[in-house]
């Protein structure tokens, strides 16, 4: 590998951005493109598809042999409540090969003894995330049932361009949630992306049945995203 590729991939996984490598294998030579780079035309189907599965591939383009290999930063979850949904979602993460972070505020809730080896920070989500900022690679689930705590990471996740928002909370909960969001002059289609009720619709009714129903839907987003979609919304 080339040393100009190998700094160009090493600048793409400090910044947590996505860097897909194309080599031509008639000749050996290789072309980086970070995600949200512009690319030949001709590539935009095997690159997306690249970006998007995270797997590498050979395959041809106008009769011409390419070897594509995509670097993708670790996929995150934030998880703002350390509740019962959250203790599930922790174990299930973990086995899809997600890492977790747990944030609350309330010391009462964010114990060791509830929740063991996962990384539990007991602060305020701005306080957090001012110095931790979330990225295109994190789920950001909001999970406490206030908005104290649930609205600024949720509003930071969608200006980070998160490749998924999701909010606990009925129809009702959210409707006064898009209300607050909308005072806060986060932009319509920037709230259109909150999935809420979170997870996806399988009747789950148990803590447990919903971290299944939460993590199906962040792994879905995951895998569906649109590579070229840019960050939005306001704080």
């Amino acid at each position: 590998m080339e040393r100009s590729t190998l700094q160009a991939i090493n600048a793409a996984r400090a910044a947590r951005r996505a860097a897909v490598v194309v080599t031509d294998l008639s000749d050996g030579t290789s072309q980086v493109f970070p995600e949200g780079a512009k690319f030949p035309p001709e590539w935009d189907s095997v690159i997306v598809q690249a970006l998007r599965s995270g797997r590498a591939g050979i395959t041809a383009v106008e009769e011409r042999s390419l070897f594509i290999n995509v670097h993708l930063p670790p996929p995150r979850i934030v998880a703002i409540g350390a509740v019962h949904i959250s203790q599930a979602l922790a174990g299930l993460a973990a086995v899809a090969g997600f890492d977790m972070v747990i944030i609350d505020p309330r010391t009462a809730f964010a114990t060791t003894e509830r929740f063991g080896n996962v990384e539990l920070l007991a602060e305020w989500p701005e306080d957090i995330l001012s110095s931790r900022p979330l990225d295109r690679y994190t789920a950001l689930a909001a999970l406490t049932h206030d908005p104290k705590i649930d609205d600024y990471p949720i509003r930071a996740a969608l200006e980070a361009g998160c490749f998924y928002v999701g909010a606990l909370g009925s129809r009702k909960t959210h409707a006064t949630r898009v209300e607050r969001l909308t005072q806060a002059g986060v932009p319509a289609e920037a709230i259109g992306r909150i999935k809420a009720p979170i997870g996806l619709d399988i009747g789950a009714a148990s803590p447990a049945e919903i971290a299944v129903a939460v993590l199906a839907e962040i792994i879905e987003a995951l895998r569906r995203r649109d590579p070229a979609a840019r960050a939005g919304g306001a704080r």
